[in-house]
């Protein structure tokens, strides 16, 4: 029995290092296609169940008996989950053998999707979705590492803008799909779905994952740094996701775990600089283009985030849409920057990353001011080139960034770097939704409290408007003091409908602000050490920059 085993884990080797080698010929055999399926399927997976409760809450809630408080748990537990593991997964790789972690983490993952279709009640439900985000925090650097590894030199841009089809596909996806399974059969199809497409990753990652020869052995396990890091993260993710609903610092509970995280997350910084075998190693951040990646990738999850998470509160809450109708018009975003994203993969290994990432800007903040512009009576053009816009701008810059900040890394900093690249980018979308769901509440009292001061009964235009309410409440059937109040409460929702307008107007500032605050630094990627033509492979590839420390 144990000669079949070891047989079968030597014949998987095999097939994954043939895999490899013909993948760095310029050849995707078969097996490295296989590969590449698994991976993109695990990639999928992962970011698509970041999203895909959001519309099926309601009905979770109404089979659970749960609040919308409680509720809201089964989103956060998962997040907190797997963006405490996304920083560890290079450590967990090097300690427990890459191919054993991976298909592990997809299993886990599986598994409790399985288990959270089954939950009873809402806190098995929060168990399962937090088993879950552990295992799904594997998939997403593990996946991009892994494209470092599949694709030539001369044909990295392509094999990042594969990665990014998935990053920025599934954020988008989980929506509509999760609306669509839920009216269609019933909320726990959105993660019994998971089930065979977690079994087929499995099967492929553990039948076609070469080996890596690559990875750091870990002698001491760095029991501060994980309990820190556990703390800093998991405190920092709360006080993101729970801030907002318990009106920030107001609450005691939130000013204790944002000190608790700020405390705990500097405390690990400085430790974890110091130790000899650290649990994140952060000292590959000295990587410039890996910093540089990370820093406009965190700028660029608020971008894709905020926008995805914007989108259907305003054309449900404002416009009327439905939660389907929503989702389906997210998806001519998504395909325009899958069909466009491969393309620029291969134009910037051509061009180099400034060209790609200057226009991407120059296509995105202009979509973003479109968004800003919409109102209650948007519809048609006004909402499609604004999206439409945001699916170019976000097609041209992702693989570039992605190429900028793992291509110049030695080896054996990949699986770190691409730990790190994709927690700024997890993370900086986490505080962007935070931050926008605080000025949706914030900015919709203010405008309304400045619109309410210039209506007024002694206002003849305020009066000519109630009158006309009045009398068209009172052609329904009403009488005359039933139809007045009618009419104030009417203005009442118009101005509270206007006062959202103007705040979703100012949230889209805020995303315009944090994308055009990088615009001037986007010369940095014009640099003579980032040309990516002619690059060599791998540790070569860093040594040639003279970037890499």
């Amino acid at each position: 029995m144990a000669n079949g085993v070891a047989s079968s884990q030597d014949a998987a080797r095999s097939r994954g290092d043939a895999a490899l080698a013909a993948a760095r010929e310029g050849r995707l055999s078969p097996a490295a296609i296989a590969l590449l399926v698994g991976v993109m399927l695990a990639v999928l997976l992962e970011l698509i169940d970041t999203s895909i409760v959001n519309v099926a809450l309601p009905d979770m809630m109404s089979n659970l008996g749960a609040t919308v408080d409680e509720a809201s748990w089964i989103v956060t537990s998962y997040i907190i989950a797997n963006v405490t593991i996304i920083p560890m997964t290079s450590w967990f790789a090097s300690r427990f053998g890459r191919r054993r972690y991976l298909t592990f983490s997809i299993l886990l993952f599986t598994a409790a999707s399985a288990a959270c279709g089954l939950a009873s009640t809402l806190w098995q439900l929060v168990l399962f979705r937090t088993l879950q985000g552990i295992g799904g925090g594997a998939l997403l650097s593990s996946g991009q590492a892994l494209m470092v590894e599949i694709f030539p030199p001369q044909r990295q841009g392509t094999g990042q803008a594969i990665f990014g089809v998935g990053a920025t596909l599934g954020p988008s996806l989980g929506p509509t799909l999760g609306g669509w399974l839920t009216d269609n059969f019933s909320w726990p199809w959105i993660f019994w779905v998971n089930i065979p497409l977690g079994l087929l990753a499995a099967f492929l990652i553990y039948n076609y994952l070469p080996t890596y020869k690559h990875a750091r052995k870990q002698s001491d396990i760095d029991w501060l740094g994980i309990a820190l890091l556990i703390v800093g993260i998991g405190t920092l993710q709360y006080t993101i996701e729970r801030g907002n609903h318990f009106d920030w610092f107001a609450d005691n509970t939130i000013c204790a775990t944002a000190a608790i995280a700020c405390i705990s997350l500097i405390w690990f910084v400085a430790h974890e600089l110091r130790t000899l075998h650290p649990v994140v190693d952060l000292r590959v951040l000295r990587n410039k283009p890996l910093l540089l990646g990370c820093i406009y990738g965190a700028a660029f999850g608020v971008a894709l985030y905020g926008s995805i998470f914007l989108f259907p509160i305003f054309t449900q809450g404002i416009l009327g849409w439905t939660s389907w109708k929503s989702g389906i018009n997210v998806l001519p975003s998504t395909i325009t920057t899958a069909i466009l994203m491969p393309f620029a993969g291969r134009a910037v290994m051509r061009t180099g990353p400034f060209p790609m990432i200057a226009a991407g800007m120059f296509v995105f903040l202009p979509s973003l001011w479109g968004m800003s512009q919409w109102d209650a009576q948007s519809n048609g053009f006004d909402l499609w080139w604004p999206q439409i816009g945001r699916g170019i701008g976000l097609g041209l810059l992702f693989a570039p960034l992605s190429l900028v900040a793992m291509r110049y890394l030695p080896p054996a900093d990949v699986m770190q770097g691409a730990a790190l690249y994709n927690l700024f980018r997890q993370t900086g979308g986490s505080i962007g939704i935070a931050i926008l769901a605080t000025l949706l509440d914030h900015r919709a009292d203010v405008h309304f409290a400045h619109l309410a001061e210039n209506v007024s009964a002694l206002n003849p235009v305020t009066w000519q408007r109630v009158q006309a309410l009045q009398a068209g409440l009172a052609a329904r059937g009403l009488d005359p003091a039933a139809a007045l109040d009618g009419a104030y409460k009417l203005m009442s929702s118009l101005l509270e409908r206007e006062a959202t307008v103007l705040a979703f107007r100012d949230s889209y500032f805020f995303v315009i602000f944090v994308v055009g605050a990088l615009l001037p630094f986007v010369w940095l990627f014009k640099s003579r050490a980032l040309d990516l033509k002619n690059l060599g492979g791998g540790a070569s590839a860093a040594t040639s920059t003279g970037m890499d420390h």
